[in-house]
């Protein structure tokens, strides 16, 4: 069976991710995530538009690529688990996030509404991405073999079902999405 991806190649490919990007920008617009202050507080907790935003996502994405890897209509193309660079990595995003207030995609949105502000992390995120791209050589040698579980996955690492990671999944965000809708109805006055 073919994949998605597989009947798509050259120009279709870069058109359908074209399209997709403009959508993804679209939606991340319409939730009302491409605003730094939605972003800004949400880390002072007095919106939590992105929470949501994003914890729906997750959920749709994953129950999207749940089926469509089940059906066989998607790859999954697992990278190793290098858990040194995870959390270096995860450390340096929150810290770009708080300082810049938009991640990587949010800010590309922003700048698609016009958002003057955005275009200085951008700058910031062409600069790192050179900047690693210069030192990997010694990313791959000192930090990438630091705590590498290799390429694994939470199911096979566990021994649960990969079914009940996704339901895991949804039960979490709804859980996390009807406390912070009791939140949000308790601040109203």
């Amino acid at each position: 069976m073919q994949t998605i991806l597989s009947l798509l190649s050259g120009p279709s490919l870069l058109g359908a991710g074209l399209l997709f990007g403009i959508l993804f920008g679209l939606l991340l617009h319409r939730g009302g995530v491409t605003d730094y202050d939605v972003i800004v507080n949400q880390f002072l907790f007095r919106d939590f538009t992105v929470l949501k935003v994003m914890f729906t996502a997750i959920a749709v994405g994953g129950v999207g690529v749940f089926v469509l890897h089940g059906q066989e209509l998607a790859n999954l193309h697992i990278k190793p688990a290098t858990m040194l660079a995870v959390i270096l990595g995860a450390v340096l995003f929150g810290i770009g996030m708080v300082v810049y207030g938009y991640c990587p995609g949010t800010g590309i949105a922003a700048i698609g509404t016009g958002r003057l502000d955005a275009l200085a992390g951008f700058a910031g995120m062409l600069v790192g991405g050179i900047f690693y791209a210069l030192s990997y050589d010694w990313v791959a040698a000192k930090i990438l073999p630091v705590a590498d579980l290799g390429k694994v996955r939470l199911p096979e690492l566990v021994g649960l079902p990969e079914w009940t990671w996704y339901a895991a999944l949804v039960a979490m965000a709804a859980t996390v999405l009807a406390l912070v809708a009791r939140v949000e109805k308790s601040r109203v006055v």
